[in-house]
């Protein structure tokens, strides 16, 4: 597979891989991993909560609030 990328990209990801001391390749392939496997699990957690919609297992807005205020309170 070949990818184009834009110059300014290029340089960056260049500039990258010298700071880890890793090559161009070895940097866009876990990149491109870490994308992929990141896409993977979101889908699969919105197709969990929309089963648990289905089924009726719903949170309410209040609930929600309360959530929100102990997570970041403030």
């Amino acid at each position: 597979m070949e990818v184009r990328i834009t110059p300014d990209l290029e340089a960056k990801l260049a500039r990258l891989a010298n700071e880890r001391g890793r090559d161009t390749q070895a940097l866009v392939q876990e990149a491109i991993e870490k994308f992929v496997d990141y896409d993977e699990w979101f889908l699969r957690e919105v197709e969990k909560g929309l089963s648990a919609a289905d089924r009726g297992e719903l949170i309410n807005h209040e609930d929600i609030g309360k959530l929100i205020n102990r997570r970041y309170p403030g």
